[in-house]
């Protein structure tokens, strides 16, 4: 918030205001859940990340998965989500670690089971990459269940990387793991 002074041409001085703020960018996230009551799972995880993370645009249909990597465990409900938020990447990042863990998420083995499991997918246009955190998902264009969930959401969406999108990366998918569309009526 910026407040600026002024005079205008008839010489009298006013006071107005202007904001001063970024251009917001959709940042696209993959939610999931392969233990106990996944919708549910699921459904509080929306409810934190609306109230600390940032507005929430778009919900794609609910997916259920295959396990990716360690297939000796139940299959996924995922679900992308497309948001805005105040939050720098870092931040966010911890934001919804702690998210993570306050419903329940202990990191046993990777790919493993997962009571809930928060993935930044993309920021916008942006690619970041630091010790912490990579955007775009650096596996995103290798997994079906991140690609269908988003391309619902967010089709025509370019790939910083690959300079392609979703859609274009899915019609190029090996991923042989089915993903199934939830009816939730």
């Amino acid at each position: 918030f910026v407040y600026q002074s002024g005079w205008c041409h008839q010489h009298f001085q006013i006071h107005h205001y202007s904001l001063t703020f970024m251009a917001q960018e959709t940042i696209y996230l993959l939610i999931g859940s392969n233990l106990r009551d996944k919708h549910k799972n699921l459904d509080l995880a929306l409810i934190q990340i609306d109230k600390k993370i940032g507005k929430i645009l778009r919900k794609s249909s609910r997916y259920e998965t295959e396990p990716w990597g360690n297939t000796d465990q139940d299959s996924f409900i995922n679900q992308a989500v497309a948001i805005t938020s105040n939050l720098e990447p870092n931040t966010m990042l911890e934001q919804l670690k702690g998210i993570e863990k306050q419903l329940g998420r202990i990191d046993s083995i990777i790919n493993g089971p997962r009571l809930i499991d928060i993935d930044i997918l993309m920021w916008g246009g942006k690619t970041i990459k630091n010790s912490h955190l990579e955007i775009p998902h650096p596996r995103l264009h290798l997994r079906n269940f991140a690609r269908i969930p988003l391309m619902e959401i967010a089709s025509d969406k370019i790939h910083p990387l690959f300079k392609k999108t979703i859609e274009e990366l899915y019609d190029e998918s090996q991923d042989p793991l089915d993903v199934f569309i939830i009816d939730e009526d």
